[in-house]
């Protein structure tokens, strides 16, 4: 990943920082072969800049992380879900406009 501010998520960290974080948090569930999920990149990037410490960013390969996928039907990719206090609090599938995601994080941190 081109970013620090984006996070790897995995089915081995999946619980500790997406699940039991003490704020909300974006994974984006992508794979290395999937065009739109790369032109969705730069997005997920803009976003984990702007949201910095008040919003955990972070993408988890689909092809390398089943487990994770699986538990929550991700069928189609790009899918991001948004989790506040382990719950999903936002669902996208495709490519979506960074305003979408900013007024979904904006409303969750206040």
């Amino acid at each position: 990943m081109s970013s620090d501010a984006v996070m790897e998520f995995t089915d081995a960290n999946f619980e500790s920082e997406v699940l039991q974080s003490d704020i909300p948090v974006l994974v984006d569930f992508w794979a290395e072969w999937c065009q739109p999920c790369k032109l969705l990149t730069p997005t997920i990037e803009e976003l984990a800049a702007t949201f910095k410490g008040r919003v955990k960013v972070g993408k988890l390969d689909t092809d390398a992380n089943r487990t994770v996928s699986v538990k929550y039907g991700i069928q189609a990719i790009p899918t991001v879900l948004v989790f506040k206090d382990g719950e999903i609090q936002d669902k996208k599938i495709g490519l979506v406009k960074k305003g979408e995601f900013e007024s979904v994080l904006t409303r969750l941190v206040g």
